[in-house]
């Protein structure tokens, strides 16, 4: 008796396992995206110099990081919107002792100190490079453009994606000549937010300050979705 239960168990779940083994599926994968103005920016910079004495190169470079962090207070902008990215202090090299002969040497320093700034306040991002450009800073290592608050806009796309991929499982199943069944699967890539391919113009630069154009952003979210199909 108890070999005969054991057998039956052990073809029920045989049977269930080709059963799901057999079970046919539609795979989809889709995108959904948004586009919109930014509302704030980020902004790599810093200030470099070069001097025989170490000492002069580094007190040179901090003497006008500190202008340019008060003139980054008087602008507005907040503490916390202002991080030191690094600082270095690296040799200056006469040559690099490749030729027969020839010696490299140190003739100075290079000091250089980085920070970057979040821009809460577009209305002010052309003025404000152009005064810390003024107070020092010739060492700028990118601007890039973002919202404060994405998760509407991510939201907003993870729909648009997600009614796209059901719009092409449907597409699928009714070229193929089957029923849609449930989705069985649903899964999410990271959201990411690049410069928009159409560009509109931004203009967020005050009279006479550094000319700046945001125009549009992305945001982007990928779905990959399974669905079953009713026999």
């Amino acid at each position: 008796m108890k070999n005969l239960a054991f057998l039956a168990a052990v073809l029920a779940i045989t049977t269930a396992g080709m059963a799901h083994a057999e079970e046919r599926r539609i795979s989809v994968a889709a995108a959904g995206t948004v586009q919109t103005a930014p509302d704030m920016a980020t902004i790599n910079l810093g200030v470099t110099n070069e001097d025989a004495q170490a000492s002069t190169a580094m007190q040179a470079t901090s003497d006008a990081v500190s202008q340019i962090l008060s003139r980054l207070e008087e602008l507005g902008v907040e503490a916390q919107d202002i991080q030191t990215r690094d600082i270095s202090l690296s040799p200056a090299w006469s040559g690099r002792g490749n030729q027969a002969g020839e010696k490299a040497e140190i003739t100075g320093f290079v000091a250089s100190n980085r920070v970057i700034v979040r821009v809460q306040d577009l209305s002010q991002l052309g003025s404000l490079m152009d005064a810390v450009i003024q107070d020092g800073a010739n060492d700028f290592g990118g601007l890039s453009f973002g919202v404060k608050d994405p998760k509407p806009l991510e939201a907003e796309a993870r729909a648009k994606a997600v009614a796209e991929a059901t719009a092409k499982a449907e597409q699928l199943a009714q070229a193929a000549n089957l029923t849609l069944g449930p989705v069985k699967t649903i899964n999410e890539q990271v959201a990411s937010v690049r410069p928009a391919a159409q560009m509109r113009e931004f203009n967020m630069a005050d009279s006479g300050g550094v000319p700046v154009a945001g125009g549009e952003i992305s945001i982007s979210v990928t779905v990959s979705m399974e669905f079953g199909i009713s026999q």
